[in-house]
């Protein structure tokens, strides 16, 4: 079952219409979401996220909630990201290989803050959140849930709306610890209808809702010079570690309508029909951290554990992908990254990262899933203003930019349509190329 399939009522279309008042069917979304697949700020996207659990600015409020107590001062940033993707997929039936060349283009804007001067207790609570709307800010959500007999790509496309809320402190010298909520939306419709054979409607009755869905993320992080040596110098001092903890979130919606046509189906036994579906899936997530720094450069790496089976799951649920039966895997995704100040004002920074297709089978029918490794290269610059002539504290602009290449993969499209015009079991040849680039404006107070 697909949500472009036509009925010969209108019943489902109004439906499904109504529900798109607060989601846009169709918009190109995906497993996944912006910090997961490019990453949130230009110095995460510039490190392929190796640095994000040890990035002082709001974005830790997502990977690393505890670094918010790393610097005490308050932070207003606004950014941009253009996510420019080429996905191709080369298969004997079609003429062209591109399958999808759609940009994602993001408004981020984020803000932390102490708020330890609300309270009578002199020890420091620091608060931060970042979100990010689609579009340039055109675009509250993204949600689409198709089946295709072209193939789809599992996580690239626009993005949803992102909203992360946390806080950290520090739990004891060296030591911080840190929680944020990460908030998605799961949106229902329903409608009842009287019609004719014709789909002329009356007696309408529609109900849309939509309720937060809260997923947590637990941090901490641990100065290993200033824990064990906090007095004096010693071979610890400039290793921080860290472990974070997110819970899988997603977006759901559930779609019901129920007809009636007089003299061919009764109210007392009205036809209804009903779709459940999951999109912009972001899977659990371990993940643990090394850092070490100077006062003139820093490298680090990081380690993920993405539980990409609790997918599978999903899918079971799905009333648009159950067909597909697929399966995926649980990966581990290795990242490393450096950052060098140049002079007083400006920096560079680099990263790489690999990551494993998660989709482990090659035929998911009607849905056609593809889903390939990936090398990614990050490079970053910042520049930092100490002194203007109005603000009293620094004022940092970033730019990042990161090279996805997606390595090549075959899969077969596989579809169960009745009307036999489509071809079938064609071996599909995919690969593609994404571009990020972003930039952002910090200001301390």
């Amino acid at each position: 079952m697909a949500l472009s399939h036509r009925f010969s009522v209108r019943t489902l279309t109004l439906a499904l219409a109504a529900a798109s008042s607060g989601i846009a069917f169709n918009a190109s979304a995906n497993m996944g979401q912006t910090p997961s697949s490019y990453g949130l700020l230009p110095t995460d996207v510039g490190t392929a996220q190796a640095l994000s659990m040890f990035n002082t600015q709001v974005s830790a409020t997502y990977y690393n909630p505890s670094y918010l107590a790393k610097d005490p001062r308050g932070e207003l940033t606004g950014g941009l990201l253009h996510g420019g993707q080429e996905l191709r997929a080369s298969a004997s039936d079609r003429e062209g290989d591109i399958l999808s060349d759609s940009p994602s283009q993001q408004v981020l804007i984020g803000m932390k803050t102490n708020l330890s001067s609300l309270t009578r207790v002199d020890h420091p609570i620091y608060l931060g959140f970042v979100a990010g709307v689609e579009k340039f800010s055109k675009e509250m959500m993204a949600f689409e849930s198709t089946t295709s007999v072209e193939g789809q790509f599992l996580r690239y496309g626009r993005e949803p709306l992102f909203l992360n809320v946390g806080g950290a402190t520090t739990l004891w010298r060296g030591i911080d610890i840190g929680g944020s909520l990460r908030i998605t939306l799961h949106a229902s419709a329903s409608m009842s209808v009287t019609t004719d054979l014709a789909g002329n409607t009356e007696y309408e009755s529609l109900d849309v809702s939509a309720e937060p869905s809260l997923r947590s993320i637990l941090s901490s992080t641990v100065d290993l010079g200033e824990t064990f040596c906090p007095d004096s110098n010693c071979w610890l001092d400039g290793f921080e570690t860290a472990f974070v903890y997110r819970t899988n979130s997603y977006a759901n919606t559930t779609v019901e309508a129920e007809t009636i046509i007089p003299g061919l189906i009764p109210a007392s036994a009205p036809l209804i029909l009903a779709v459940s579906t999951y999109d912009s899936f972001e899977p659990s997530v371990y993940a643990i951290g090394a850092q070490y720094s100077t006062d003139r450069w820093r490298v680090g790496v990081t380690l993920e554990q993405q539980n990409w089976s609790e997918l599978g799951e999903k899918f079971e649920l799905d009333d648009i992908k159950d067909q597909a039966l697929a399966e995926f895997d649980d990966i581990l995704v290795p990242r490393i990254g450096a950052e060098f100040k140049i002079g007083q004002h400006f920096g560079v920074s680099f990263g790489a990262a690999y990551e494993e297709s998660a989709l482990k089978s090659t035929s998911t029918p009607d849905v056609n899933y593809f889903d390939n490794d990936k090398v990614i290269l990050g490079l970053g610059l910042s520049a930092e203003y100490a002194r203007t002539r109005i603000l009293t504290y620094p004022v940092r602009l970033d730019f990042g930019y990161q090279r996805q290449m997606l390595q090549e993969r075959e899969f077969t499209l596989s579809n169960t349509r009745p009307d036999g015009t489509q071809s079938n079991n064609i071996v599909a040849t995919t690969d593609g190329d994404v571009d990020i680039f972003t930039g952002s404006i910090t200001l301390k107070f």
